[in-house]
């Protein structure tokens, strides 16, 4: 286990320094700057801007300093907003994402169960027939084309939730549907096919044959097995859930991570893309970590060692 946690770590390090890397690089060589013409008519400012932010040093120079202020996890100064530091947006804008991702995560995967369980036990019946359809339909259906309908019917023409900003629970109702349709889709279709393939197991027929109960039978025996696939695939789902949420957190106003992100490349804000990009990565790649352990402990025949022999 700990051989296994210590590979597993050092994986993790060299990821992050490539995705760190990778960033770096091609954000520079993108067109553009943040000191363009329409905010720094003297080019004078733009100089001494340069030279205050280091943007006028050797491209090795910038990406090793940059490298050593992220030992300390330091991820600079905001260029766009003059006195706010990379790490004092993250702590602002972080936990209002951080929310309604996890917010999203448990709606999306208590729906997506219960709709594929349903559907595997009433399979080729109508529910099973309706939980598909759902999920086709979730899968299909881009999530900032589905905050546009929801707000279309039920903020403006019903008037039932309210469509913007972050201020009492039924503002979070419409954005975490938006965000939920296209994982509760993969997982109830996952979770049925894994659970119909389970339900024809041996152990099954045993467990029926020995006069078990509907429900022990599902939750006890089948379901544990069946959610291994669901399992594997959480923290892909939770990277697409943080990071598709930016484009939600633009449609409805929400003061998170999306607004600075966005903002951040559309002005060319080059310490706010690298910090968000380098903090979003280091936090899905140990929710990556964390499923693989999870997986582990789900399911006994998986060795977090190497195989001996």
């Amino acid at each position: 286990m700990v051989t296994y946690i210590l590979r597993r770590f050092g994986a993790m390090i060299i990821t992050l320094w490539l995705i760190v890397t990778l960033t770096f690089f091609l954000m520079h060589l993108a067109p553009g700057s943040p000191f363009n013409q329409e905010r720094n008519t003297n080019a004078a400012v733009q100089k001494n801007l340069m030279e205050h932010y280091h943007l006028n040093e050797p491209i090795a120079f910038q990406y090793l300093s940059y490298l050593k202020s992220l030992l300390h996890f330091d991820f600079g100064m905001s260029i766009t907003q003059p006195g706010q530091t990379v790490n004092g947006l993250l702590a602002q804008g972080f936990p209002v994402s951080f929310e309604l991702g996890m917010m999203t995560l448990v709606v999306a995967v208590l729906s997506g169960v219960i709709l594929g369980v349903l559907a595997a036990l009433k399979h080729n019946g109508i529910i099973d027939y309706l939980a598909m359809t759902l999920a086709v339909i979730g899968i299909s259906v881009p999530n900032f084309i589905m905050a546009t309908l929801l707000i279309q019917e039920l903020a403006v023409h019903w008037h039932v939730l309210p469509a913007a900003t972050w201020s009492s629970p039924k503002h979070v109702i419409l954005p975490t549907i938006a965000l939920a349709t296209g994982p509760m889709a993969i997982i109830a279709r996952l979770t049925r096919s894994s659970m119909l393939e389970v339900l024809t197991q041996d152990y099954i027929r045993t467990a029926r044959a020995k006069g078990l109960s509907p429900y022990k039978i599902v939750v006890r025996h089948a379901l544990r097995n069946a959610l291994l696939p669901v399992v594997t695939i959480l923290g892909t789902l939770t990277a697409g859930i943080l990071t598709g949420s930016f484009v939600i957190e633009k449609i409805f106003a929400i003061p998170g991570m999306g607004k600075y992100f966005v903002d951040s490349i559309n002005s060319r804000d080059y310490f706010v893309i690298m910090g968000t990009t380098v903090f979003y990565s280091g936090f899905l790649i140990i929710m990556l970590f964390l499923v693989d352990i999870a997986y582990g402990f789900l399911d006994p025949r998986i060795k977090l060692h190497k195989k001996e022999g």
